[in-house]
């Protein structure tokens, strides 16, 4: 199969970095800070407007764990139907049961409501009480593609059980193991060294902007206390481009 990177977006600047950094496939989102929420469908449409790049989006309705109530499941495949008509190649999802088990009941619908578009099962995952076995289950529910960082903070860190999954995506002809958290061109080189049978790198190559505003009243966030309101976080194409140079 081919190699595959990855780019995680939450912003139209960010997408047009990514594209010109050689990026195969875009992870659409929303508050990329929080680790990611639901896009918003007009962002879709104008990153739409500028390249047919495969886009992924992640159903991800609020922060916090991945045990969804019934009215959550219900938002994600409305919204997901929404995202498929406006352009959508794919949808990253994940449902947890209350022990820590993947809860094919609460994804039927959602997997129902892609249809034939590709499906990522997210990192989830990683905080499941056995992502070996989460990953068999994923595949068995027709699941393309797993993210995962190995049930680690990083994914240099979970390097041993995301070589458990190449295995066992070999062994079963499972789902593609697309490797995350932590990522750039030195982790990719390293890992390819150690594992060459990974081929699936998903980064978001997150540097600082310096925000315009000149003007800046300090001790009012407006969310998290102590969030830094006057960089924004976009992605590097230099960083795209490192990483796409060495995965290929």
């Amino acid at each position: 199969m081919n190699r595959i990177l990855e780019v995680c977006v939450d912003s139209y600047a960010s997408a047009m970095a990514a594209v010109a950094g050689g990026a195969d496939r875009l992870e659409l989102c929303s508050a990329l800070a929080i680790g990611g929420l639901t896009p918003y469908a007009q962002l879709l449409v104008q990153i739409r407007r500028s390249s047919d790049i495969p886009i992924r989006c992640l159903m991800r309705p609020r922060a916090g764990d991945f045990l969804y109530t019934p009215e959550e499941i219900e938002l994600m495949s409305m919204q997901i139907r929404i995202l498929r008509d406006l352009g959508a190649d794919g949808f990253v999802i994940g449902c947890l049961t209350p022990e820590g088990d993947l809860d094919g009941d609460a994804m039927r619908p959602l997997i129902e409501a892609a249809g034939s578009a590709g499906l990522t099962l997210h990192r989830c995952i990683d905080v499941s009480r056995d992502p070996l076995e989460t990953y068999l289950q994923a595949g068995q529910l027709g699941i393309d593609t797993v993210l995962t960082s190995g049930a680690a903070g990083n994914c240099t860190a979970g390097k041993e059980t995301i070589g458990k999954l190449l295995k066992l995506r070999d062994a079963h002809n499972g789902p593609e193991v697309l490797i995350g958290a932590g990522v750039n061109a030195n982790v990719i080189t390293a890992f390819r060294a150690e594992f060459p049978e990974a081929r699936a790198f998903h980064m978001s190559g997150k540097k600082d902007i310096e925000s315009g505003m000149i003007f800046r009243r300090e001790g009012v966030p407006m969310g998290i206390p102590g969030f830094d309101e006057w960089h924004i976080q976009q992605t590097g194409l230099d960083a795209v481009a490192a990483a796409r140079k060495v995965l290929k």
